[in-house]
């Protein structure tokens, strides 16, 4: 009978040491794993499963990556295995990825590893110093962390993957991108020429610029375009035009906006006086891109300095400029006149904290930015979304009809506006005396086109106790002044239902007026309005007086005077026009108008107005707004360059959102880290403090007691038992 049942337990034994090898070799083959996070930051998401999957051209990813590195970069490689394989089981036959082995074996690195360094180093990627802790000393080590993408002849690179922070939504839209852009260069009927405007005259001044060796650039140039030809299925052509040696080539220099350069003449070094151009114009069509070649810079008490782009940075520049001017992306309109804040695709310099030179390159990775002059007529067909940041000057009736009617055709509008124009005072003003800007309220006609809609800005300012405290030097006094006028909107106060602003939980505000819904109006015609964010309840408002001086600046006695303010909307639905029942405005002729109808032998219509075109919508297909009275928040100095800050991702996500492209947007969100804690009062505070202290233990004490008086009631039932067999 034992040996029966020993044979029995053998069997069982060995039945299941056989299942767990196969469920390992199974682990080890397959793919699978369950995500439990709460953003699904580990699942590919929609918009990369669909990238993939769609590839038309072979595209293959090498990776460059040393093994064995500290934390936390150990797991980045780990990640990045997990990540690709993933993009594997979703793309089609196109898609490869391979590692290369580029680390030292026992500190002394082979042959194939040396190969693929050199490699590495051919396609731009570089190693990096990593700081690692060891044996209680800190050193530095050599990494390579980085990858590249190739598509076709084109190549993109990530040179250097220092976490996993927005890795996914990297590698995504490198991929998106160049596959764009391959469909792109095949389908182009002509090349795009990409031609360099430098007078021989600007040799003989360029080493007085310390430009010693200007006259290298045009074979320098020409080397470089060369490069992206070879990458871009030979689609560009380089052509070197000396405006000096013939004045048609200076009057197309002119047309193309090249800048210009003039000097005086300098005796005691033998220079005439002179001038000369010098500019990289690329061309496709009857589209055109001006580049400047030569920086200038004003210091204080040292004068101007000059200086020439490096190569490689030409590169990059002409490569950015070029997929614009196929137009790879998808067009954004944004208003470029009425005395807006606008943004071209192309800047150099200096970095301002008050400009748009952070909003501009991000929002250029992934569209192609267009400037909309609504003088000029319509808005073009091919645009979804229009953006307006901050017009100053009122609009013609015959201008807000062209918004309305862009609208009534479902698409979208993004309103970034401002109640009041800061007016600083001059010198000659009292400036620096003591005398405070000024506030004017703007008043440009939208206004009414917005009330018309459901909604309106009040003309005020929030102001909020739960603000951004800036740290004050120890000459001041030390300690924090709160910034009343640049709320912190914690995720009490967003909606975080909504995907514009999902996983988001907390943003900086400036300078930002509420904004005010017209409830009966929206329900009559069936709109939806979405509140994105709001104040804290301790917040009120500005108006009489303008004045951000911190020092001015108190909360008010009454705290009845503070409420909560709605700061963003998206209203979507079919909107009502505003100019249904009025007469449609039509457009008032210039004198150049005239003049060039007469030329073309056309008859305006009337003596002083061209008539508006087309069909009039008096409601319109589906379509969204979405307003925010600050455009304080498109500044640098409120957005990452790299994309990641909440504030940069609403900002995004908003375009992205009004350009449909709503897996974007929950990619994008998935991949927020920013989890702050949240806001609780000071009875809350006390509480958990107590509780640690002494309620922790409490509580393990009772525990203890619960443990010691089981295990003596289970000793009694022991003994019982026992008992009851002796008898």
């Amino acid at each position: 009978m034992d040996i029966k049942k020993r044979s029995v337990d053998y069997i069982k034994f060995f039945s299941y040491f056989i299942v767990v090898i196969f469920i390992n070799l199974a682990g080890m083959t397959l793919f699978a794993r369950w995500d439990l996070t709460e953003n699904r930051i580990f699942s590919l998401s929609e918009a990369s499963k669909q990238v993939v999957s769609t590839l038309k051209e072979p595209l293959t990813i090498h990776i460059f990556f040393t093994k064995k590195l500290p934390p936390p970069h150990n797991s980045t490689e780990q990640y990045l295995h997990d990540l690709l394989q993933e993009y594997a089981i979703y793309a089609n036959k196109n898609f490869n990825y391979k590692f290369y082995d580029v680390s030292p074996d026992e500190n002394d690195i082979t042959q194939k590893a040396r190969e693929n360094r050199e490699l590495a180093k051919n396609y731009g990627v570089y190693p990096v110093q990593v700081r690692n802790v060891e044996k209680d000393e800190v050193k530095f080590q050599n990494a390579y962390m980085g990858l590249v993408i190739i598509h076709g002849d084109m190549i993109e690179q990530i040179p250097t993957i220092p976490s996993t922070d927005g890795l996914e939504y990297q590698l995504t839209m490198a991929i998106r991108k160049l596959n764009n852009k391959t469909s792109a260069l095949l389908n182009l009927e002509d090349t795009i020429k990409v031609k360099l405007f430098l007078s021989s005259s600007l040799y003989i001044i360029a080493p007085h610029m310390q430009l010693n060796n200007l006259d290298r650039l045009p074979e320098e140039l020409k080397n470089v375009t060369e490069k992206i030809n070879s990458k871009s299925y030979g689609k560009v052509a380089f052509e070197y035009i000396n405006p000096s040696v013939d004045e048609r080539l200076k009057t197309e220099a002119e047309k193309f906006k090249v800048p210009s350069f003039q000097w005086p003449s300098i005796k005691n070094k033998g220079v005439e006086a002179g001038q000369g151009k010098a500019g990289l114009v690329l061309t496709y069509k009857d589209k055109v891109v001006t580049i400047p070649l030569i920086n200038a810079v004003r210091i204080p008490l040292i004068g101007t300095q000059y200086s020439v782009a490096e190569m490689a940075e030409m590169e990059e520049i002409i490569n950015e400029n070029l997929e614009s001017l196929i137009d790879i992306n998808e067009d954004i309109g944004v208003l470029s006149d009425h005395g807006a804040e606008s943004i071209s695709s192309f800047s150099w310099g200096q970095r301002d904290q008050s400009g748009l030179s952070v909003f501009q390159s991000l929002a250029s990775q992934n569209y192609s930015i267009k400037n909309i002059n609504l003088s000029d007529g319509s808005i073009p067909d091919s645009i979804n979304c229009l953006v307006m940041i901050k017009p100053l000057e009122p609009f013609t009736d015959f201008e807000l009809f062209q918004i309305d009617q862009f609208l009534m055709r479902g698409k979208n509008l993004a309103f970034f506006l401002d109640t009041f124009e800061e007016i600083m005072p001059g010198r000659q003003q009292g400036f620096g005396m003591g005398q405070m800007p000024q506030y004017i309220p703007i008043q440009t006609g939208l206004e009414k086109l917005l009330s018309h809609y459901g909604i309106s800005i009040n003309r005020s300012y929030v102001l909020d106790e739960n603000c951004f405290q800036q740290e004050m030097p120890p000459e001041y006094g030390g300690g924090q002044k709160p910034i009343y006028f640049a709320p912190i909107i914690s995720q009490s106060s967003i909606n975080s239902q909504h995907p514009v602003m999902q996983n988001i939980k907390g943003i900086v505000a400036m300078k930002i007026s509420p904004l005010s819904l017209n409830k009966d109006r929206m329900a009559q015609h069936g709109l939806l309005a979405e509140e994105l964010f709001s104040s804290s309840e301790k917040s009120w408002e500005m108006a009489d007086q303008i004045n951000f001086n911190p020092m001015f600046s108190r909360p008010p006695r009454q705290t009845d005077e503070q409420r909560r303010f709605p700061l963003a909307y998206i209203l979507e639905g079919e909107f009502p026009s505003f100019f249904e029942g009025k007469p449609i405005p039509e457009k008032k002729v210039s004198g150049e108008d005239l003049k060039e109808a007469d030329g073309k032998k056309e008859i305006p219509a009337g003596p002083s107005k061209i008539k508006t075109e087309g069909d009039f919508l008096p409601k319109g297909k589906p379509g969204k707004i979405f307003i925010m009275a600050s455009t304080e928040m498109l500044k640098d100095n409120l957005l990452d360059p790299n994309g990641r800050d909440p504030n940069t991702v609403f900002i995004m996500n908003v375009l992205d959102y009004l350009n449909n492209r709503d897996q974007i947007v929950a990619m994008r969100s998935k991949e927020q880290r920013f989890n702050p804690l949240r806001e609780t009062g000071a009875g809350v505070r006390t509480f958990v403090k107590s509780f640690n202290i002494i309620g922790l233990p409490i509580l393990v004490a009772l525990f203890g007691l619960f443990v010691l008086f089981r295990r003596h009631s289970w000793k009694n039932r022991i003994q019982l038992m026992f008992n009851q067999e002796k008898v």
